[in-house]
């Protein structure tokens, strides 16, 4: 009610003249109202638009003060990340590739709200996320990952996400542009669960698609990282439901990264990995020795499951490529 009521006083048009004039200051502070009213629905995003504002702000992106474009970065985003429809109006400002040099930026909230801007851009279309790809942005918010800590790598971690989410391919050039490594490194390094929570998300987007997605993270090693964090008490709700590995589990037919995990799974998690290795092992004669001599079988063997169950069919499944004796 407060920025619609600024709107109605007829504010926007002047505070687009205020962000031309040369003052810095000035500047300043009319990017920050102008942010301001623009987060709040996407109606009072569009009366910002309407006014002239995405030109001059795009044009303010390369400005060497660190506080101006920190507000500019802020009020693109605040515009972008409502509907597609805003989202297309500010790249077509030819904001890419200008804005990847802010990634690299020695202030903190440059990089945070640059990383947080082609976020929510790519968060809408597959087509959006594509023109990001296309435009290097990929390759730039993961480099940016890997250079910072904290807070400053989540809106880039989610990127990744959201990029990977939308297709197949989309979740290959990541994976192409060695997008899971930082994000592995993000689940190991950081300390606070909604960092974590947002990288295990990321990887669970990534390997959702095809056996070969999820291979690529599974050979990263990450699948023992996620899963202690889910069995940690510490761990909060919601960064338990992001890190079940079930997204993962449910296409990774790579037994070798899912063997670990028998010895360690708890119940409802044990069901997706068994599951998986019944559908491998009847067509796999050489998983099928390993399986033995790692001591998977046994481990099978071990669990115990409700007659009638999924998990007991599965169980029934793998047992039933082997000769009894060897069961036994």
């Amino acid at each position: 009610e407060l920025s619609q009521a600024v709107v109605d006083a007829g504010a926007v048009p002047l505070l687009v003249l205020c962000i031309q004039e040369p003052e810095i200051a000035l500047k300043r502070i009319a990017a920050s109202t102008l942010s301001d009213i623009s987060k709040h629905s996407p109606e009072l995003a569009q009366t910002v638009v309407d006014a002239g504002a995405i030109a001059h702000l795009a044009q303010m992106i390369p400005n060497p003060d660190a506080k101006l474009k920190r507000q500019v970065l802020s009020a693109l985003s605040q515009i972008a990340k409502h509907s597609e429809h805003l989202a297309e109006l500010v790249v077509e400002a030819e904001i890419f590739p200008v804005v990847l040099t802010c990634l690299k930026d020695s202030d903190e909230y440059v990089k945070k709200n640059g990383a947080t801007l082609i976020r929510e851009i790519a968060k809408h279309t597959p087509e959006l996320s594509q023109f990001i790809v296309n435009s290097g942005g990929v390759a730039a918010v993961i480099d940016c990952i890997g250079g910072c800590r904290g807070s400053v790598r989540l809106p880039g971690i989610m990127t990744l996400g959201y990029v990977a989410a939308h297709s197949e391919n989309l979740s290959m050039a990541v994976i192409v542009s060695k997008g899971i490594p930082p994000l592995c490194i993000s689940l190991i390094e950081e300390h606070e669960d909604h960092i974590k929570a947002a990288a295990a998300w990321a990887l669970g987007q990534i390997g959702k698609h095809t056996a070969e997605h999820a291979r690529h993270v599974a050979v990263a090693n990450v699948l023992p990282t996620l899963l202690d964090i889910y069995v940690d008490t510490r761990s909060s709700e919601d960064l338990k439901m992001k890190a079940t590995l079930k997204n993962i589990l449910q296409k990774c037919t790579y037994l070798p990264a899912l063997e670990p995990l028998l010895h360690e799974a708890p119940p409802n998690i044990m069901k997706h990995i068994i599951g998986q290795f019944s559908k491998v092992l009847p067509h796999d004669s050489k998983a099928r020795r390993l399986f033995v001599t790692t001591g998977g079988l046994k481990k099978v063997q071990e669990i115990k499951a409700e007659p009638g169950s999924l998990l007991q069919e599965y169980i029934n499944t793998i047992n039933n490529c082997y000769p009894e004796e060897i069961v036994r």
